[in-house]
């Protein structure tokens, strides 16, 4: 019994289809872009400059973030939902207390506002290098929200108006009198 021979099939056109294949995919096919967290970064200061500038205590809320994820603020263990205001607190220093932040004259004047105050407040955020990714965006979202909130009161305080019907002058104006100051630091290793 003779054998018969398979017909070959013709494979030399495969390459050209995948090709166009890719090519399409690659075309069509959106990619996600991460924006990111927007954080302004603070100007750089001349070493001259900084020597002899010493941050008084009560001008620093260190908030840390620890590899269990639990939050420490002041040395006090603090739940998530709670950062938000501690920090709001810390900002306006409503009642004057010797151990919140003080306030000072702008280095730039503010235009309309001589006689403004705003507050020498640093928020210092350290974290671990075992922090999850979420609770340290947790975190961030409460301290960006309670700038957020000190803001809108603080524009209708002065504009007798919400934040967002302001214009943009009036905004640079309500940045200037509550400007944030959110410190990082590198993640470490807190917890041993």
């Amino acid at each position: 019994m003779a054998s018969k021979k398979c017909p070959e099939i013709n494979a030399s056109s495969m390459a050209d289809i995948s090709f166009l294949l890719l090519i399409f995919f690659l075309v069509a096919t959106t990619m996600n872009v991460d924006s990111g967290i927007r954080r302004t970064l603070p100007p750089i200061v001349d070493e001259e400059q900084d020597k002899g500038q010493d941050v008084k205590e009560r001008n620093v809320l260190l908030v840390y973030v620890n590899m269990y994820n639990q939050v420490a603020i002041a040395g006090n263990r603090v739940e998530i939902d709670e950062i938000k205001d501690i920090a709001k607190e810390f900002i306006t220093n409503p009642t004057g207390d010797p151990n919140l932040p003080e306030f000072e004259a702008p280095k730039k004047p503010i235009p309309g506002f001589p006689n403004a105050l705003v507050s020498k407040g640093v928020i210092s955020l350290q974290n671990d290098r075992g922090t999850s990714y979420e609770t340290y965006i947790q975190v961030q979202n409460e301290l960006t929200r309670a700038y957020s909130e000190v803001r809108s009161e603080k524009s209708q305080t002065t504009f007798n108006k919400p934040y967002k019907d302001l214009s943009k002058e009036e905004r640079d104006i309500v940045h200037m009198l509550v400007p944030t100051r959110i410190s990082e630091a590198e993640p470490r290793n807190l917890a041993k």
